[in-house]
């Protein structure tokens, strides 16, 4: 039995009074890409902003491999080894796209130079607009950057939240395909996605939300062929 690298256990949390997940329960295991899909309202990002200790956790556990980090501030989180990237505001505009990466390096005292190298060589695209300014970025690379940029560190596991929303076909593909890339230098990844299909279709295992609750498990292929999930979660492109 593999020891998860990250897990939540019977979450209750919210907002204030507001209850949003009920009695939630996932992993992301050792060299895993993990998908939360679901319906707009359905619970998939408070469950990573429960992790990133965002919001008020009444119930249950957060553990870190193995150890509870239940309410554990933010900043602490990043300093742990969880990685974050929101889905907006997630990087520096008026930054070069090689200062936004050392200020992603905030909490890594040596090795920057080579660590620069190694995501350059990850994401080719920023290796050619280091000098630029991330505004002057495609959305889709924007995106790359910030997980490049989240990557600096050396992180135990990446969080990303509706990382392919608002992008064209095109770059939708390339983060999928620059997300499998990443778990392949050893990085697990916990993933809340709109594109389901295409979510699914790369994640090893997927967690179906309805209402702060899981609905659904599985094998990203085995949710993904399930036709009652097809119908509900996985029409219209979706």
């Amino acid at each position: 039995m593999t020891n998860p690298i990250l897990s939540l256990n019977n979450l209750r949390a919210g907002y204030g009074q507001t209850e949003i997940l009920h009695d939630l329960s996932m992993h992301v295991n050792p060299n895993e890409i993990v998908a939360v899909i679901g319906p707009n309202g359905a619970g998939k990002s408070t469950a990573i902003k429960s992790v990133l200790g965002l919001l008020n956790i009444s119930e249950g556990e957060v553990q870190l491999h193995g150890k509870n980090i239940t309410n554990t501030p933010a900043a602490k989180v990043v300093e742990l080894g969880i990685s974050y990237v929101p889905q907006t505001n997630n990087v520096f505009v008026n930054l070069s796209v090689e200062e936004n990466l050392e200020m992603g390096a905030w909490t890594r005292p040596v090795g920057i130079p080579e660590r620069l190298d190694e995501m350059y060589a990850l994401f080719p695209d920023l290796a050619e607009k280091r000098n630029q300014t991330a505004g002057s970025l495609s959305g889709g690379q924007r995106q790359m950057l910030a997980m490049a940029k989240a990557l600096m560190v050396d992180a135990r596991i990446l969080l990303l939240d509706e990382p392919t929303a608002g992008l064209s076909p095109k770059y939708r593909g390339e983060i999928f395909g620059t997300i499998q890339k990443i778990k392949k230098t050893g990085v697990p990844i916990l993933i809340v996605e709109q594109n389901a299909k295409q979510a699914l279709a790369v994640s090893d295992r997927g967690y179906v939300l309805v209402d702060g609750a899981n609905r659904h498990t599985g094998k990203g292929s085995d949710l993904l062929a399930d036709r009652e999930i097809a119908s509900m979660f996985l029409g219209g492109g979706h």
